[in-house]
């Protein structure tokens, strides 16, 4: 495996150095590229799965009866898209319960498990309730990941190179949004422009190429889950378990003898006064602590309600009223998914040079400008590149601003002592705001059009704008306890 130095730069908290400590870690990247690609994995399972009912979405809604222009079957629409969220809440809720008792790993592993299982499933599903069912697991799995792939890279990868690592999870997740959008599209077979719900019903992609583009998952779903075998437990929990000698030996490995016996020390040292330790959800309604939440809350929802997300759950809908036909579709849904993985290195490479807040601001403030002129486009029934170059504008100003920003700032905002519990609020949080904003689309588009449906997410915009203008500040280059006394003094 290869070694590199460290970039020497000491952590002001360490304990005094000694013997073998004293010398500058040797980093094996190899060893941690390993393990961090192979936790990533959850996020780009989370990613692939959150995204690829969307274009099976044309097919499997004749399939299931619920292709019509009745309330009923928009509500039923609404809750086939809807089902893996709600697993997602739970799956959430699992995590946070289940995490300190039995660990990153053998969560991230029954994560794998229900990916799997929900993609057999859900591509044999033989009617609407199995259908949904076999979302709702898969749903489970994303909760569990989108929690723990992020939290166990954290707590495996040096300080001095945590960020670049993380990242990866970020990146793994738009990765896994663009592969579910080329596979659907390699799968796909052509469909005549003036295809009929029965038509679409009958053809090979009503019977069969649905059911393939989720039962694709299974291959790097049972992958993860193999391979998360093979990977160490979290040192960080291993310590808080009584089981330093283990943490040592997996730390060792990332850094040689030395590196590992000052962090087992320093996480010895620390862990009892880490919010991990002692989650206390009580602290959270102190008055000047519960502003902080609120404004955390705040953000992880707008993250969703800001509008992005209908676009990859509700291709169909957003393309057909752009006047593109189903045969149309799946090539328009590939592009936006480059355009999402480009614009998320901008923010990869921007985010300590421009700031979190001037990014926010213009994520927010970008998309309000785009939902006017997108919504002005549907009323006024423009068809084909122009509204196209519309709803990539907005995901590439979603990208590089409010899907991975919001993800920053909620870690760095909240006080020290009551993180874990506050991250827990938010990312529930966050997820309910999805399932909402998911299940009502379908009942918005029916009510107010595709037109009047962006204006509502564009007028939300603007109140994120005003929110982000007067209450966050600017976090960059801070320490958390410079950002802990600037919120909450």
């Amino acid at each position: 495996m290869s070694e590199v130095p460290s970039d020497g730069v000491q952590n002001p908290y360490e304990p005094p150095a000694f013997g073998d400590a004293a010398a500058t870690p040797r980093y094996r990247l190899g060893f941690l590229w390993l393990v961090c690609l192979v936790a990533a994995m959850g996020g780009l399972l989370f990613g692939y799965d959150w995204v690829v009912i969307g274009g099976a979405k044309p097919f499997y809604e004749p399939t299931f009866a619920i292709a019509g222009d009745t309330f009923r079957e928009a509500f039923w629409r609404g809750f086939a898209m809807s089902a893996a969220l709600v697993g997602c809440v739970f799956g959430a809720l699992l995590s946070g319960a289940l995490t300190d008792t039995f660990g990153r790993k053998r969560l991230l592993i029954l994560a794998g498990l229900l990916f799997t299982a929900s993609a057999v499933w859900t591509a044999l599903a033989p009617e609407f309730v199995s259908f949904n069912l076999a979302r709702f697991l898969g749903g489970l799995g994303i909760g569990l990941a989108s929690n723990l792939s992020p939290m166990y890279i954290a707590e495996i990868a040096p300080a001095n190179m945590r960020g670049r690592f993380v990242s990866i999870n970020q990146l793994t997740i738009v990765i896994g949004i663009l592969a579910a959008q080329l596979t659907n599209l390699l799968i796909a077979q052509d469909v005549p422009e003036d295809a009929t719900s029965e038509l679409i019903r009958q053809s090979w992609n009503g019977v069969y190429g649905w059911r393939w583009m989720f039962a694709a998952e299974t291959i790097p779903a049972a992958a993860f889950f193999l391979l998360m075998f093979f990977v160490p437990e979290s040192p960080r929990w291993l310590v808080k378990n009584g089981q330093a000698e283990r943490a040592r030996r997996t730390l060792a490995r990332v850094g040689g003898a030395g590196y590992a016996e000052r962090e087992t020390r320093e996480i010895a040292a620390t862990i009892s006064a880490e919010e991990t330790a002692h989650v206390r959800f009580a602290d959270l309604i102190e008055p000047r602590l519960l502003k902080i939440l609120v404004l955390g809350v705040f953000l992880a929802v707008f993250q969703q309600w800001c509008g992005i997300n209908v676009i990859f759950n509700y291709a169909q809908e957003v393309f057909q009223a752009a006047g593109y036909q189903v045969g149309d579709l799946m090539f328009s849904i590939v592009i936006t998914g480059a355009v999402n993985l480009v614009f998320t290195f901008v923010a990869i490479f921007t985010v300590d040079k421009l700031g979190r807040r001037p990014l926010m601001l213009f994520g927010a403030g970008g998309l309000a400008g785009v939902y006017a002129v997108l919504g002005a486009g549907y009323y006024f029934q423009f068809t084909g590149a122009v509204m196209l170059i519309l709803v990539v504008t907005a995901i590439a100003c979603y990208a590089m601003s409010l899907a991975p920003i919001t993800w920053v700032v909620i870690s760095e905002i909240f006080p020290n002592r009551i993180r874990g519990a506050a991250m827990s609020v938010a990312v529930l949080s966050l997820w309910l705001g999805c399932t909402a904003l998911t299940f009502s689309f379908p009942l918005l588009n029916q009510k107010l059009g595709a037109h009047g449906t962006f204006w509502l997410y564009g007028a939300i915009c603007i109140l994120g704008f005003g929110v982000i203008l007067w209450k966050l500040p600017e976090t960059k280059g801070k320490s958390l306890e410079d950002i802990e006394r600037e919120l909450v003094d």
